[in-house]
């Protein structure tokens, strides 16, 4: 049971890649690297389950706040240019 959700998530994650490869703006290829990082969580919490390793679900929870905060600051600079702000800039 649990090797089938494995692979449908296998599965879902080549998708995602393919959508990140092929989309046509950079918010659905954005959509498409998160989708791809959450996906890679729940396939850790997968591989934790079968193999009884229940730090995998640490790892899992460590990743997903990465993936966050990673997609957070890339939509931030693909909107302003920037992911920090310049004394300069904020005066004009």
């Amino acid at each position: 049971m649990f090797i089938a959700a494995m692979l449908g998530v296998l599965v879902t994650m080549l998708l995602a890649l393919v959508r990140a490869l092929k989309g046509p703006t950079v918010y659905d290829r954005v959509l498409a690297v998160n989708m791809f990082g959450t996906k890679t969580v729940l396939l850790l919490a997968v591989i934790g389950f079968l193999t009884g390793r229940p730090d995998f679900l640490d790892l899992s929870l460590v990743y997903v706040l990465i993936n966050f905060i990673g997609t957070i600051a890339i939509l931030k600079f693909v909107e302003f240019g920037s992911i920090g702000s310049n004394e300069e800039e904020a005066r004009a």
